[in-house]
């Protein structure tokens, strides 16, 4: 089982590059960089974790510039969105973002996506709340056309064009890989429907840890003949807890890190990476 690391980075945090590096000199897969296009002062949705808002998901820096930043600072690292939120992006403009950053990076992107949870956002991106899944999927449908066809064309209720012209593709085909984000059953029933892997939350209202629904899980992926990778968002430094995720098959586990400088993140890192040798 690997160990990835995200953070939202903002400009008081460590730099996108700094941590890129530290990540990958200690061992871990993967860094992850979070998404919010801007927090509006109303607020309609309530935090998902509960309580306040922290500080970071007004400040957060933009997933692409942020990863980009870090894949030019690594070589073998992976890149990921956690995650993108599709339903307030184009899709057409998107999809050249993801297929650039795959193309610069050497093919080391993952394209983690999730609905989101913010009416107040959505709606000054003139997204309707309760149509965002279909929107979501839409659009999702319509970039895996952009990257893997010559000529794409895609007519469906929310996103609608002709055939074009749209370069460069991804350097993996047909695409990098889509981890779409939720909880149980939703979530994995829109990864089964449109993903390549599943990124739940270890905890979320409905459950205190998602492992406990991994043999549901199992179960919904057998019915749907797809056997999808499970990345677990929200590590905790427990070796029984993170050995149990490996038994149960776990692809990735991933430590979200505190908008912070070095030498705050650096020991958090380096408690980790005294854990991924035992887990791999």
């Amino acid at each position: 089982m690997k160990i990835g690391v995200a953070m939202f980075c903002t400009d008081y945090s460590m730099a996108p590059g700094e941590i890129a590096r530290a990540a990958e000199e200690r061992g871990f897969d993967s860094f992850w960089a979070p998404e919010h296009s801007h927090i509006p002062l109303s607020r309609s949705s309530p935090f998902p974790s509960g309580g306040e808002l922290p500080k970071q998901y007004y400040d957060v820096m933009d997933p692409f510039v942020v990863l980009t930043a870090a894949a030019a600072a690594t070589r073998t690292l992976l890149v990921g969105t956690g995650v993108c939120l599709v339903v307030q992006r184009d899709p057409i403009q998107t999809a050249k973002l993801v297929a650039s950053i795959d193309q610069v990076s050497g093919g080391r992107f993952l394209f983690g996506v999730g609905d989101g949870w913010n009416a107040d956002e959505m709606a000054n991106h003139g997204t309707v709340f309760e149509a965002r899944h279909k929107l979501a999927r839409e659009r999702i449908e319509a970039m895996k056309e952009i990257w893997s066809k010559p000529k794409p064309e895609y007519h469906g209720e929310f996103v609608n064009f002709d055939p074009m012209m749209a370069w460069p593709k991804p350097v993996r085909k047909p695409w990098p890989p889509i981890y779409v984000g939720g909880a149980m059953p939703y979530g994995l029933r829109r990864a089964l429907r449109y993903g390549d892997a599943w990124l739940p939350h270890r905890s979320r209202p409905a459950y205190p840890d998602v492992a406990e629904k991994i043999p549901e899980a199992r179960r919904l992926m057998q019915e749907a003949g797809r056997d999808l990778p499970i990345t677990i968002w929200g590590g905790r430094p427990e070796l029984a807890m993170l050995e149990r995720d490996k038994g149960l098959g776990v692809e990735r586990v991933i430590v979200s890190l505190p908008a912070e400088r070095a030498d705050t993140i650096l020991p958090l890192l380096d408690t980790w990476a005294g854990l991924v040798p035992k887990l791999a």
